[in-house]
């Protein structure tokens, strides 16, 4: 009743708002500053496209210096200037520097900001029946307080001492010491600076998410109706406001000792022979800081690309989602779980072994949740009538690389062996595979299949299949060897290894996996040739291209601001009435929308929808009543 109330509120007194602001608006309001969630949407992914470019440019300079460490890179001098040996080879400092910017820019700017504050802006309100945001100011601000962060990390590419060079997780005493190494100076100030302005905007973000699930739905569309997709953006919300703040406590103790000569990462630290004043402090603090949010990070980026791909494994499998309960008891037991597993990264750090056994016991039981959803994405899959779709096959993909990625987990949550293989090529793997790669293929599933909604038009499909295919098996051919080395001990963060004999043998599998690398990433060009093209050539959109369910389908192809130019629709069924029994006798092919009324499919309803037909014509009513006393 509250939901419906605020509901009908809200489309009586903000559609007269959004009809003012789109015919008063200026380019700036409209397409800058704008209020509009689908705008913000679009100025995400387009971000997040842009730093998945230069993420993208770092890997390859660091792959070219493993994979060829005595070729001449002199033909990248304009680019990198000094950080070019005058013998033509890749400055040892900025080799650490390139991965720690990568792995920076791919985790947070790339697939936190790129993928969920993408789809959460454009899919939430769409989905759920709502005008827009709870707050759009607020919800430009987390845009433009991320825009400021990539600022200051793009800033921090040219600063003359380096960018941060410290590692994507920034350890101390490495990052507490400006004086440490080139990289420790401003570079990483900048880092830090970057970081807290990326977790405000996060944070705005999660409480829009979230107050705009709990209070805007249309009526009739009750968290039991909700399509995964919504239940995945909610619960990585929730997960983000509990998780990052404590990322940015942990950097604002980091700026004290670095700048105001406190000690809580640092105590007995000596360079050049010279003892430091700091004392008390413990490095291991930070870890424990970092890696509280470091591993629900995984989830905040995992779990959008698994809330997308739940709505398009259903559409293109043209079945019913498989156990829609089980599917959100999994998400919330991932959430749950990826708060009291953050030390299964410290069992190298020196800690008591029983607790070490207890992390590594809740490691494991994480894996139940997360194979779950791999059945069920199978089992909905099976003998569905499945259209091949760019989108389908990025979304199968990512089923695959998680499962790949998934078992490779279970190797490293067993304490025993994770001290033997943590700092190899092996957690390398694993981490790209599981959470990098699957994100990445979630989030190109959403873009191919919710391009139509963003911008109006088709995206060329076969541009979209060679984009596919050259990405998926260059993501098992860069990540799948590297298991292999992993094993045979060779170690990760190192600048080359020419000058270990016991490595020599594995010079020709690193060329491959450059090899590999650069192909890969020249397929991310053509990607970005087809959705800029695209964009402005492509065949104009139909209203539903996939025959789709949910809200998002129902507005006009060019949606306004304020999403849907009348009434909005109320909900009667759940998301995933695919291929339902009778519904080509009621006159609807194969699938039935959200907004379609028990009482106009007499032939597809059960036996348990049928008394649903009279609580149906109690809601128009009450809704008409409502509706009309409010205007």
């Amino acid at each position: 009743m509250a939901t419906a109330e605020l509901n009908v509120q809200n489309e009586a007194e903000m559609h007269d708002v959004h009809e003012h602001h789109e015919s008063h608006g200026n380019f700036w309001t409209n397409y800058v500053f704008s209020l509009d969630h689908k705008v913000i949407a679009k100025q995400f992914l387009i971000s997040g496209i842009f730093w998945a470019l230069i993420g993208g440019g770092l890997s390859l300079i660091f792959r070219l210096q493993l994979g060829f460490p005595e070729a001449s890179l002199e033909f990248l001098r304009p680019i990198l200037g000094d950080w070019i040996t005058p013998e033509g080879q890749l400055h040892k400092q900025f080799y650490l520097a390139a991965v720690t910017m990568h792995g920076t820019i791919m985790v947070f700017f790339v697939l936190t900001a790129g993928l969920s504050g993408t789809f959460s802006n454009l899919l939430i309100p769409l989905q759920i029946g709502a005008r827009d945001m709870a707050s759009g100011f607020m919800n430009m601000l987390s845009y433009w307080f991320f825009f400021l962060s990539s600022v200051v990390m793009f800033v921090s590419l040219f600063v003359s001492t380096g960018p941060a060079s410290g590692g994507w997780v920034v350890y101390p005493p490495l990052s507490a010491l400006p004086q440490a190494i080139d990289g420790s100076g401003l570079g990483m100030t900048l880092w830090l600076v970057s970081m807290s302005l990326f977790i405000v905007s996060s944070l705005l973000g999660s409480v829009n998410y979230i107050a705009t699930v709990v209070n805007m739905r249309t009526a009739g569309l009750s968290f039991g109706k909700l399509p995964l997709t919504i239940w995945a953006f909610f619960i990585t919300a929730i997960i983000g406001i509990l998780s990052f703040p404590v990322l940015f406590a942990a950097a604002l103790l980091l700026v004290f000792d670095r700048s105001f000569g406190t000690s809580f990462y640092l105590s007995d630290i000596y360079i050049d022979g010279v003892a430091l004043h700091h004392s008390g402090g413990s490095p291991i603090l930070y870890q424990h800081l970092f890696w509280f949010l470091g591993h629900p990070e995984v989830y905040i980026v995992l779990l959008p690309a698994l809330g997308l791909t739940s709505e398009v494994i259903s559409t293109n499998s043209r079945k019913p989602i498989f156990g829609y309960k089980a599917m959100i008891g999994s998400m919330l037991g991932i959430a749950f779980l990826s708060f009291i597993v953050w030390a299964h990264h410290m069992f190298v750090s020196g800690m008591n072994p029983f607790l070490g056994t207890i992390f590594m016991l809740l490691t494991l039981i994480i894996a139940v949740p997360s194979a779950v959803k791999a059945f069920n994405y199978i089992t909905t899959m099976f003998r569905g009538n499945i259209v091949f779709t760019p989108a389908m096959l990025f979304s199968i993909g990512l089923v695959s690389l998680f499962i790949s990625g998934g078992v490779t987990g279970i190797v490293l949550g067993n304490s025993a062996l994770d001290i033997q293989l943590h700092d190899t090529y092996f957690v390398v793997a694993h981490f790209h595979l599981v959470m990098g790669s699957a994100a990445f293929f979630g989030m190109m599933a959403g873009v191919y299949h919710w391009f139509p909604k963003m911008f109006g038009r088709m995206i060329n499909e076969k541009l979209g299949y060679v984009h596919f295919w050259m990405t998926f098996v260059g993501a098992y051919l860069v990540f799948f060897p590297m298991h292999y080395i992993g094993i045979a001990g060779f170690p990760r963060r190192y600048y080359t290894f020419t000058r270990f004999d016991a490595f020599s043998t594995f010079t020709d599998l690193n060329q491959f996996i450059s090899i590999a690398a650069i192909l890969t990433v020249g397929a991310q060009l053509l990607f970005v040739f087809n959705f800029f093209y695209s964009m402005f050539k492509g065949r104009r959109s139909p209203q539903n291209p996939w025959g789709s369910t949910t809200l998002e389908w129902t507005t006009p192809v060019n949606v306004g601001h304020g999403n849907w130019p009348g009434k909005i629709p109320t909900v009667y069924r759940w998301p995933y009435d695919f291929s339902k029994p009778g519904s080509d006798e009621d006159g609807f092919g194969d699938f039935i929308p959200q907004h379609i009324p028990y009482s106009q499919t007499p032939a597809s309803n059960t036996e348990e929808e049928k008394p649903l037909v009279e609580i149906e014509k109690e809601l128009d009513a009450l809704n008409t009543t409502e509706h009309d006393e409010i205007h």
